[in-house]
């Protein structure tokens, strides 16, 4: 069963740009603060870091949204997709949200009824903007039926078809993928009934082989049949997306927190060559356990490096560092005024930020690094001076305090804590004229 991934800081980007065949172009978003990137930062020493740095962390992931916060999803939403539209990718997002999720298993939960699962749902469609978005709508809800009655079935069926629309409506962009299982469960004419009763007519598609280990081309081979037989129903333009997050090892027993035989599969891309196949994504996040040895969700090194150490060396293509405006930027040099410069590097303990502004003609991002001295510090806060006209519109990985002149900005859970001489980044994107310097950085 998909576990749930956690989420923050560093690393090397390294993705395979645009599309061909499927439906789907560009980029991937890689998450700067995924459970992975922080313990690669966390843990520059150990012997395992360099492999899992360039081999999974290095690479786009889907972001799990697992826990029950119908006051926060919204703007946790926002914040991702936020990063990601400023980057210009694609970013990933895993709903794992369902009433009675996993049957009980180790990934139990979800919401407390189907009708607050709506209002859950609601409230994240609300986040997501109206860029490209892909979204995995709940994990193994249509390929583990075994705990539910027929009534259940149905009621289930009914509320994915409706999280599909109103997602859908919320963002015309988004994709929106149903859960296929995987070629080695269902049969394909059993999944395609499975997936027309949760309404995949209003979805993009399905996707398959999430958590598990079945080979792309037979995985590939199933969604044909599939698509074909959803086909015989009237149902057509359907694809399928595929995790390859853990097939490049040996296949057989599906739990993996035991088994050092696998290893990460084909790298994430759009880039699928293949009509059918929208995209080969990594939805589990490699080295997160499924709860047999470990806790499910939780990222354990020698579990991915198991994956990574001796898999192939990923794409060397790599993205912009920084993403192009969106507006079309002035022809007229820009002002030489210097602007006055960061705070300096504290010389015992404390905090200093530089930024790094990307300036368009009517806006821009602003990238902060924020480091500690010589000591660690838990929790920090900096303050930013904006100048006349200029407005925040959107954060990640920090929360801001007002939107104009004097603006705020501290650290969320999972970033607030950096080693002494190590370093975290926040952002923020906003209209105007972007800052000219960091007034202030307390740790």
């Amino acid at each position: 069963m998909a576990a749930v991934a956690a989420a923050t800081v560093v690393g090397v980007c390294l993705t395979v740009g645009s599309a061909s065949a499927g439906t789907l172009s560009g980029s991937l978003y890689r998450d700067p603060s995924s459970a992975v990137v922080r313990w690669v930062a966390a843990n520059p020493g150990d012997s395992r870091t360099a492999v899992i740095r360039d081999k999974i962390a290095s690479q786009p992931q889907a972001r799990w949204f697992a826990n029950f916060n119908p006051s926060t999803v919204q703007s946790e939403v926002s914040e991702h997709i936020g990063a990601a539209n400023a980057a210009q990718q694609i970013p990933v997002l895993a709903v794992y949200e369902i009433t009675n999720r996993d049957c009980g298993g180790a990934s139990a939960g979800g919401a407390p009824d189907l009708n607050q699962y709506q209002t859950w749902v609601s409230n994240f469609a609300r986040g997501l903007g109206n860029q490209t978005v892909i979204i995995i709508l709940e994990t193994d809800s249509l390929a583990l039926l075994t705990c539910l009655s027929s009534g259940e079935i149905s009621a289930r069926n009914e509320a994915i078809s409706t999280a599909t629309r109103t997602i859908k409506s919320a963002n015309p962009n988004a994709k929106v993928y149903l859960d296929g299982g995987h070629s080695t469960w269902n049969s394909a004419g059993e999944t395609a009934n499975r997936l027309r009763a949760a309404g995949v007519q209003y979805a993009d598609g399905f996707f398959t082989n999430v958590s598990n280990y079945n080979s792309t081309s037979g995985e590939a081979n199933f969604g044909r049949n599939v698509i074909s037989a959803l086909n015989g129903m009237g149902i057509s333009g359907k694809r399928q997306v595929i995790d390859t997050s853990r097939n490049g090892g040996a296949s057989g027993d599906w739990c993996g927190d035991d088994n050092t035989d696998r290893r990460i599969g084909q790298y994430p891309t759009t880039n699928t060559g293949d009509g059918n196949i929208d995209a080969y994504l990594w939805v589990k996040p490699p080295g997160e356990a499924d709860g047999c040895r470990y806790t499910a969700g939780s990222f354990q090194p020698d579990l991915a490096f198991s994956l990574a150490n001796g898999a192939p060396n990923p794409p060397t293509t790599a993205p912009p560092t920084t993403p192009p405006p969106t507006t079309t930027p002035p022809t007229t040099p820009p002002p030489t005024t210097t602007p006055p410069p960061n705070s300096s590097p504290p010389t015992g303990d404390g905090c200093y930020a530089d930024v790094a502004v990307n300036q368009w003609a009517e806006g821009f991002t602003a990238t902060v690094t924020v480091t500690a001295g010589k000591s660690e510090i838990n929790g920090w806060k900096v303050t930013v001076e904006l100048p006349a006209g200029a407005a925040v519109t959107g954060t990640w990985n920090a929360q801001a305090s007002g939107t104009s002149g004097t603006v705020q900005f501290t650290n969320v859970s999972y970033n607030g804590r950096v080693a002494g001489r190590q370093s975290t980044t926040f952002g923020f994107q906003g209209t105007g004229t972007g800052p000219g310097r960091i007034a202030v950085c307390v740790g």
